[in-house]
């Protein structure tokens, strides 16, 4: 009788420990993931950093196919493929972009903050950069929107600045350009995203010089 009370324990134990364990497994994956990102983008030479993000943009689609209910996966999974999108040209490049879209379009579903708004930022820059309609998805209007509202969930972030700022100066709207260049470059750096950052603090201070 004890020992059948002990193996039922642990049996619950185990089903109670193994969505814990999987979750903390993509979180790891997640995190590996970001750090080679950062390293790609901010160490490596232009010409080598399509071909290393080719590769990690097929890691982390298997991340998500892997977790299909991972909002998180899904975020990296657009961040990477958008910069992938940045390094490529043509159809290419196009292809990738609509790729990352759709992820990070999924993602807010699962997640409304987006990754603490690191979804709409990109999924802004996405809208401003890419052609429109009927050879592209881009639009000006949604990419705004996406800005602002990656705006109400950090509004000092460098990263949602800097991009917004650099949207509102091909808009022409150079006031406020001007106002959220200077925003990206009195920013505050995350800790896991410290590279990336600094690299974009120092581009809102050359766009801020050109305004």
């Amino acid at each position: 009788m004890i020992r059948r009370q002990l193996l039922a324990a642990a049996l619950g134990a185990g089903l109670l420990l193994a969505p814990l364990s999987s979750a903390l497994a993509w979180e790891n994956e997640v995190e590996a993931l970001k750090q080679r990102w950062e390293q790609i983008n901010t160490r490596q030479a232009e010409g080598q950093r399509r071909g290393s993000l080719k590769s990690l943009s097929e890691e982390a689609e298997r991340l998500v196919q892997a977790n299909p209910g991972a909002a998180q996966p899904l975020i990296w999974y657009g961040i990477i493929e958008a910069s992938h999108a940045r390094e490529r040209s043509g159809l290419g490049a196009l292809g990738s972009a609509r790729t990352a879209r759709d992820a990070l379009e999924r993602a807010i579903e699962l997640d409304p903050q987006g990754g603490n708004g690191s979804a709409y930022v990109t999924l802004g820059a996405l809208y401003d950069r890419a052609p429109g309609r009927p050879i592209g998805f881009g639009n000006s209007d949604t990419a705004e929107r996406m800005f602002q509202r990656a705006l109400e969930i950090r509004p000092d972030g460098i990263d949602v600045n800097y991009y917004y700022a650099a949207f509102l100066e091909d808009e022409g709207r150079k006031n406020e350009a001007r106002e959220h260049a200077q925003r990206a470059v009195d920013g505050t750096a995350r800790e896991d995203r410290q590279a990336s950052d600094e690299a974009l603090r120092e581009e809102a201070r050359a766009l801020l010089s050109r305004l």
